[in-house]
């Protein structure tokens, strides 16, 4: 059986991750319910708006489906909104400032420190405090902007929106 990686569509950017995921080699499908989760090697929770989404995932029954699938062990990419909504849930120990580096209207590209990754920074969520079980993975500005908590990743940036698929690559490598 091949590896397939889903991408929760209920709201929020899809399609770039899909896109991410298929340059990376990897069957990528859109998740909508609970019944399409078993059968995933690895999943996304994109960005978007993380209130909207987090009613979205409670109307679908996703929500504790998303917690078992956390707990699996399966890699788990969450960008933007969904780390906002993995700190909610409780799958990651950090204190979070919602729009922490603006509004829409401040969104902005940058670099991370010494990595050379493109950030792309799209009201963000500011990462205010990470907890003890909690490894962070890419700063920017000495801020951490990237964390992991074994095979959960989340980024308060949008990796889907550049041409470099590393962030995929990292937490997708072991089905790859």
């Amino acid at each position: 059986m091949s590896a397939v990686i889903g991408v929760v569509a209920l709201q929020g950017g899809v399609r770039p991750h899909l896109e991410m995921l298929g340059r990376l080699g990897l069957a990528a499908r859109e998740v909508r319910g609970a019944a399409e989760l078993p059968g995933l090697s690895g999943l996304v929770l994109p960005g978007g708006e993380s209130t909207a989404q987090g009613l979205l995932l409670e109307r679908f029954g996703l929500g504790e489906a998303l917690d078992d699938f956390v707990h699996s062990g399966r890699p788990l990419l969450a960008t933007c909104a969904g780390l906002v909504l993995s700190a909610k849930r409780g799958w990651l120990e950090l204190d979070l400032v919602r729009n922490g580096f603006g509004s829409q209207l401040h969104s902005f590209e940058a670099e991370s420190d010494g990595g050379g990754h493109r950030l792309v920074f799209i009201r963000a969520p500011r990462i205010a405090r990470v907890g003890a079980s909690v490894e962070v993975v890419v700063r920017y500005r000495s801020e951490a902007v990237a964390v992991r908590r074994g095979s959960l990743w989340a980024a308060s940036f949008h990796p889907e929106l550049t041409d470099d698929p590393w962030l995929h690559r990292r937490v997708f490598g072991s089905v790859l």
